[in-house]
C-alpha cells in the first residue's frame, strides 16, 4: 500500500511540475471566504495518510475526499473519507494567500487488515493557505471521528478518535 502511495505521489508532483498555471483572481469581499479554484488533487500526512481531493460547490462549500491509510492502536489499515466543508471566514488575507478556517460534516470507513471494519461520522476542522498566484493550497486538518458500526466487534464495542494530518493539493481548475 505504501508503494502505491509513493508511486500515485510522485505522479501528481510530476503533473505539477510539468504543468504551469495560475490561480484565478478573487474579488477583494469582506471577510467571507470565495474559492478562486474548482477541484485539487494531492496529499495529507498524518491520521490519515492519504491522496486527497477537494471541490467546489459554491464560493465557501466543497466536498473533500481522502484514501488511504490510517494508523489506530490496533494497527493500521485502509482508510477511506468523505466530507462536506463549509468555509465561513477567512482569519487571514495577504497578497500571497488567504487563511480561511473551515469545518465540515462527513463520514470514514476504516478497514483493519484482517481483523474489523470501523463506520461512523467525521467532523473535520481545519485552515488552508489558499495560495492567490500558484495552484497549490498547504493545509492542517484535525478531524474527530465516531465508529459507531464496529463489524466483527462486539455491538457496545463504541470508538472514539481524532487525528491530524498536513497536505497540499495542485488545483486543476
Amino acid at each position: 500500500m505504501k508503494r502505491n502511495l509513493i508511486a500515485i505521489a510522485i505522479a501528481v508532483f510530476t503533473l505539477i511540475a510539468a504543468r504551469s498555471a495560475d490561480a484565478r483572481p478573487r474579488p477583494h469581499s469582506g471577510g467571507q471566504f470565495e474559492a478562486n479554484k474548482t477541484f485539487g488533487l494531492g496529499l495529507m500526512i498524518g491520521e490519515p495518510t492519504a491522496i486527497s481531493g477537494k471541490y467546489f460547490l459554491s464560493r465557501d462549500t466543497a466536498l473533500d475526499f481522502g484514501i488511504g491509510t490510517y494508523y489506530q492502536y490496533r494497527g493500521d489499515g485502509l482508510h477511506i473519507h468523505g466530507d462536506f466543508l463549509w468555509h465561513p471566514v477567512v482569519i487571514a488575507k495577504t497578497e500571497a494567500f488567504w487563511l480561511p478556517l473551515y469545518f465540515g460534516i462527513g463520514a470514514r470507513f476504516f478497514d483493519h487488515r484482517n481483523d474489523h471494519v470501523h463506520i461512523g461520522p467525521r467532523v473535520p476542522i481545519g485552515i488552508s493557505f489558499d495560495f492567490q498566484n500558484v495552484p497549490l493550497d498547504i493545509f492542517l486538518e484535525l478531524a474527530f471521528v465516531f465508529d459507531v458500526v464496529i463489524i466483527d466487534r462486539p455491538a457496545n464495542d463504541f470508538r472514539a478518535d481524532a487525528g491530524l494530518a498536513l497536505g497540499i493539493r495542485y488545483w486543476f481548475d
